[in-house]
């Protein structure tokens, strides 16, 4: 182990002590120096010019150089705890100090001592003071010129994320333990790069983002070390596809299933669909396994893609799994590929694995996946279990990749030998985010949506200006329902206390604003639209009861399905016209989109009704309003991009703890990602293994080995 990374991964309570250490554990997770010294400041503050003490504005902060001249420490009134008063004055009036619970201070704000001070000036009783205010205070014999006052006054003070168990200040003082001993630290950005970037070094850069002496001194630093960020994910990503192409996939032997298959469609595919069939073919003849996206709209013939190459992979003697998010989806996927595959499908016992089905059947199906008599497999997390077990699986097609983390497609990909690997989305994915998040992957779009799709027509209801208006959301309902067609409710809670999903973006949105449920909605949809079928379906169901409901609504025996998210994906209903989506300020855009995706597919024309109660110019209401504006997916995840907070892009089970990225912003950071994934690439051009660069090697091992505990953690 080299010297820094000897440092780096020193034990926090080594340096700091065992009290602070676990304190800031406990709070933020990391227990490494390395991890402390990556808690960057999130903003910093100014002191300001000096003031004098007869001059003070109220509200204002202010500088001061003063003497203290009186301490007193004494029990708050009424409450627990102490209040520490320390009276200061620079000879020309006098203020006051107050610390709450912090009579520890009193050991060096003796009388007599001079210091200088910060803070907001308030008032307390007609008295000038300044509540928990910054200050350095000089030594004794020191005389202190108004220059090097000056000087402090002007120097940043680096404000922390912090909790309400360990403050700001605390961070910055376990921070200065480990600056004064921080060593010179080997580099993982190459010479060569830093040149051409205008880097500091990384030593220099930790030193200044945490202790500047101006603002242009943590600038610079934060431009190296977000530098530093994207080049270290992105040779993460393409140093894992190096690694994947070192693997041997299954030898093509091409059959005539394929061309069977081809034969028998009724319809021809689109351009989209052969270009990345294409794609497709060409990755799995070659000796390396397949590691490919695609993205496109929902609609837009993901899964017959899928379908032929899944055909292939059993065309060389192996199996296909594909993977779905929740049961309803899995099981429509079951039902949907056999009636697609038609009489192919009895040689390929296509098998359906989810984890609602009896203890026999669900053994059955094991038996027949293990033997590989079940050459195609469709489940849901349950094929990820120790008891599943394949014979040859050849292809891992995983479905919907923004509900799954990195390491369940990993762990599917293992219960094979170097299976190839097909992911869908049907959430069309930013550059800037696919090169962050699924920079491994080639990535292949299908823009066009097939023939015969009818137009959706989407339009905002907000209740907060026009609440009568959700009358008119179940006439406009029924006159739908009375053409012989049927529609869907969503809402963003079972009942009042369960959400089902991820429905639960808040911001901007009134704290009064009645939250709809399923449980709640349901009587009320009956009640307007007396005489009609109006069924409910939500996450807490059991399988069958799902699966039930669902079979019944595909086959015209309801008209209306009150739902919660599980219907936002592969539910496909050819008959289904309208969508209305309660309190869709609580859903992101990409929800919003899919779920209105989910009407419109059987030539009839769609209409989606969001119905909010977010005001005007609002996050919330803008999210809702990109939404109806376009039905292009991919203008929508610009917009996405755009709206939503940066933790929500990437996602933790998107990211799979693997993006570690602190002050890279992927919303705003394009430009740096491209650069460097460039020179990402152009040193592993040279050095695959990366023996001539190793301090780019430990410090890649090292985000490894926290990515790997902080997985461990987790599960």
């Amino acid at each position: 182990m080299t010297e820094t990374a000897a440092f780096l991964d020193t034990p926090l309570p080594r340096v700091i002590g065992d009290r602070t250490a676990k304190a800031l554990t406990k709070a933020f997770g990391f227990d490494t120096v390395g991890g402390l010294l990556g808690h960057y400041p999130r903003r910093y503050a100014e002191r300001g010019e000096l003031t004098a003490l007869d001059s003070l504005p109220l509200d204002e902060s202010v500088t001061i150089v003063a003497e203290v001249v009186r301490v007193n420490n004494r029990p708050m009134n009424g409450r627990k705890g102490s209040l520490l008063e320390i009276v200061i004055s620079d000879g020309t009036g006098t203020l006051s100090l107050t610390f709450f619970n912090q009579a520890w201070r009193a050991n060096s704000l003796r009388r007599g001592v001079r210091g200088i001070f910060a803070g907001k000036v308030g008032e307390f009783r007609g008295q000038r003071q300044l509540t928990h205010p910054d200050y350095e205070l000089f030594d004794e014999d020191e005389n202190v010129s108004d220059e090097v006052a000056e000087l402090w006054a002007k120097t940043p003070i680096p404000i922390y994320p912090a909790t309400s168990t360990v403050a700001s200040w605390q961070i910055a003082k376990a921070l200065g333990v480990v600056l004064d001993v921080l060593p010179e630290l080997d580099d993982p950005v190459p010479e060569t790069v830093r040149a051409d970037r205008g880097l500091v070094s990384l030593a220099d850069a930790i030193r200044a983002i945490h202790r500047p002496t101006d603002h242009g001194e943590w600038r610079t630093a934060r431009e190296t070390l977000r530098f530093h960020e994207a080049f270290l994910v992105q040779t993460a990503l393409l140093r894992d596809r190096l690694r994947a192409a070192e693997a041997v996939s299954m030898p093509r032997t091409p059959g005539a299933l394929r061309a069977q298959f081809d034969s028998a469609l009724p319809f021809e595919l689109t351009a989209d669909q052969s270009t990345v069939g294409a794609e497709i073919d060409e990755d799995m003849a070659r000796a390396r396994p397949m590691n490919r996206l695609v993205q496109g709209e929902v609609g837009s013939g993901k899964t017959l893609v899928a379908i032929r190459a899944m055909l292939t992979a059993i065309e060389d003697g192996g199996q296909a799994a594909l993977i779905a998010p929740t049961e309803v989806l899995a099981t429509q996927h079951a039902r949907s590929i056999a009636a697609t595959l038609g009489s192919l499908a009895e040689g390929l016992n296509p098998t359906l694995l989810v984890g609602s089905l009896p203890a026999s059947q669900k053994k059955r199906a094991q038996l027949a996946v293990a033997s590989g008599s079940a050459r195609l497999v469709i489940g849901t997390h349950a094929l990820l279990a120790d008891a599943v077990t394949f014979n040859e699986l050849a292809l891992v097609v995983v479905d919907e990749q923004h509900r799954f983390g990195v390491e369940q497609r990993d762990t599917l990909k293992r219960k094979g030998n170097s299976p190839h690997v097909l992911v869908l989305t049907a959430t069309p994915i930013p550059r800037t985010v696919a090169m962050t998040v699924f920079g491994d992957l080639d990535i292949s779009t299908i823009r066009t949506l097939p023939a015969g799709r009818a137009p959706i027509t989407s339009h905002v209801v907000p209740l907060v200006d026009h609440p009568a208006w959700i009358s008119r959301v179940w006439t406009r309902l029924g006159e739908e329902i009375d053409a012989g067609r049927q529609g869907f409710v969503v809402c963003s809670a079972i009942d009042a206390t369960t959400s089902d999903g991820d429905a639960d973006l808040v911001e901007d949105i009134p704290a009064a604003a009645p939250r709809a449920s399923v449980t709640e909605i349901l009587p009320v949809v009956r009640a307007a639209l007396p005489g009609r079928r109006v069924e409910m379906i939500h996450g807490r169901l059991s399988g069958d009861e799902k699966d039930a409901t669902m079979t019944a609504f595909a086959a015209g025996e309801i008209d209306v399905l009150v739902a919660t998210t599980v219907i936002e994906v592969g539910v496909d209903v050819p008959n289904a016209s309208t969508m209305v989506v309660l309190d869709a300020d609580r859903f992101g855009v990409s929800q919003l989109h899919q779920l209105r995706g989910r009407v419109g597919r059987g030539g009839v024309p769609g209409l989606a009704l969001f119905v909010t109660y977010a005001d005007d110019n609002t996050l919330a209401r803008d999210r809702v309003e990109a939404v109806a504006s376009t039905l292009d997916g991919f203008e929508l995840a610009q917009k996405d991009l755009e709206l939503r907070r940066e933790g929500d892009v990437l996602g933790e089970s998107q990211s799979g703890g693997r993006s570690g990225l602190v002050l890279v912003r992927v919303t705003v950071d394009g430009p740096i990602i491209e650069a460097a994934r460039t020179h990402a690439q152009a040193v592993l051009d040279v050095d695959p293994t990366l023996e001539e660069h190793t301090a780019l090697r430990d410090a890649l091992d090292r985000r490894l080995s926290q990515r790997e505990r902080e997985f461990l953690a987790k599960n």
